[in-house]
């Protein structure tokens, strides 16, 4: 929440230029208070894990957040029972005429196809576009990132020549970015991806800016210079056993993988796996829901269209 100062303080300019999360005094006093409206649209299969997940992170606010679950009409997930879609989600053509503060758009283990072979990849199109009238702020996790760089900007992904895989330290790129406050110069973070974003290809787009990246796992979170189009590659959100789980599976299916890096003590899977990145995690979603949507999204959401 706010600092409230008077604006005339000298401190407050200072702090301001400084991203500091200040008040003044007369916003202060006329300001109306209502819940954040947050979308997620849920395409990974294992949707009750992956809900579970961001709603964790979401919470960590004192500020009241008003949650809608979503799911593509166009591919019915197989993994998940119809009951909990039918009693908890909602298709995107029942909410498309509404507006929110914030969506999140998922990964998908869809990564070895090409977008267009997507068999929900119209309809992912839709919503993106949808996005940019009907929702003040989005992001994209993961191959939901790459498909965000990628409608958007036209930026590609990259195959890998193997699976990126494990928990890697990153840095800050920018400075008393909003998003990245209170971060310290490394912090880890997981990840599991078959393809990439060039850094370069970002780079020449002027639009974008890298606030964070991993010397090994490459750009992490990319921002448009609004803050409004967030893309982050990685897995902030996993629990404990996530990487572990999908080793596991993995290694049941006869595949080709490798331990996850920096994730097992010692790289022994026996072992129980440390958890190096949640207090970054939590501090990058309330940093994103008190800086990046609680201060800037207009009180009347029907606004945004002028936006």
């Amino acid at each position: 929440m706010p600092i409230r100062i008077p604006n005339d303080l000298p401190a407050f300019k200072t702090l301001l230029r400084e991203n500091i999360f200040v008040m003044e005094s007369d916003r202060a006093s006329g300001q109306d208070i209502r819940p954040l409206k947050i979308g997620i649209v849920n395409l990974m299969p294992t949707k009750i894990e992956t809900e579970t997940q961001l709603l964790r992170l979401l919470s960590n606010t004192p500020l009241q957040v008003d949650i809608t679950l979503i799911y593509t009409e166009t591919h019915l997930p197989k993994n998940t029972a119809w009951d909990h879609l039918h009693n908890f989600y909602t298709t995107f053509d029942k909410v498309k005429e509404q507006y929110f503060d914030g969506i999140f758009i998922t990964g998908a283990p869809v990564e070895k196809l090409e977008f267009e072979e997507v068999n929900y990849w119209k309809e992912l199109c839709g919503i993106m576009e949808w996005t940019k009238s009907h929702a003040f702020c989005t992001v994209h996790i993961c191959w939901g990132a790459f498909a965000g760089l990628y409608y958007h900007y036209g930026i590609p992904k990259k195959p890998l020549s193997k699976k990126m895989f494990g928990v890697f330290p990153h840095k800050v790129n920018a400075v008393n970015h909003p998003l990245l406050k209170g971060f310290d110069d490394v912090f880890f973070v997981p990840h599991s991806r078959y393809t990439e974003v060039d850094t370069a290809d970002i780079e020449i787009v002027p639009e974008l800016k890298v606030l964070a990246y991993s010397d090994e796992a490459g750009a992490y979170i990319v921002s448009d210079i609004s803050n409004r189009r967030i893309f982050i590659t990685g897995h902030a959100e996993y629990d404990r056993d996530t990487l572990k789980n999908e080793y596991l599976r993995d290694k049941e299916k006869g595949l080709e993988i490798e331990v996850p890096k920096n994730y097992f003590p010692h790289d022994d899977p026996s072992l129980p796996p440390l958890i190096t990145w949640h207090g970054h995690a939590s501090l990058m979603y309330s940093n994103w829901l008190n800086f990046c949507v609680y201060q800037e999204t207009p009180f009347d959401l029907t606004d945004l269209e002028s936006l």
